[in-house]
């Protein structure tokens, strides 16, 4: 392969691969909306932390499970709050530092929110992968350990 071959083929997978993404996640959006539910971004804050031990985690730690700026998930978080779905703990070892925690109806609205999730996820990536699951897994997870490692990392709190 030539060297602009090499680049087209990059520019083309980039191109699918943001495509793909932006699709699924609008098909996610849209869905969420019809049944009255909030949006994506809200799913994902509800998962990470129902995930973690004791339902909490640190903001620093939550912005970065999740891909989003420290000031983007501070006012979601706002709004989030104003919903009763997380609620914001000091760090008794730390006084700068605070803990985003899952309340009872953010696990409650998670749960209302999984299956829609979870069949848009079914239909339009795991129905298409078949059995290149596994391999497109691994490899997302080296690029995004590569992208990481790029990235000066944010002060905490």
């Amino acid at each position: 392969m030539t060297p602009s071959q090499t680049s087209n083929q990059s520019l083309e997978t980039w191109h699918a691969f943001t495509s793909a993404h932006a699709l699924v996640a609008g098909t996610i959006e849209r869905d969420l909306a019809q049944a009255g539910l909030p949006p994506l971004v809200w799913f994902q804050v509800l998962s990470a932390l129902a995930h973690a031990d004791e339902g909490r985690l640190r903001i620093h730690e939550l912005a970065d499970a999740i891909v989003l700026s420290r000031s983007g998930l501070s006012r979601l978080l706002d709004r989030m709050e104003t919903q009763s779905l997380v609620r914001r703990e000091s760090c008794r070892l730390d006084r700068r530092g605070a803990y985003a925690v899952v309340t009872d109806e953010g696990r409650e609205t998670l749960a209302r929110m999984a299956p829609v999730h979870e069949q848009a996820i079914a239909a339009h990536l795991l129905a298409q992968l078949q059995e290149d699951g596994p391999a497109l897994h691994a490899a997302l997870e080296r690029i995004a350990d590569s992208a990481r490692g790029e990235c000066p990392a944010e002060e905490e709190e």
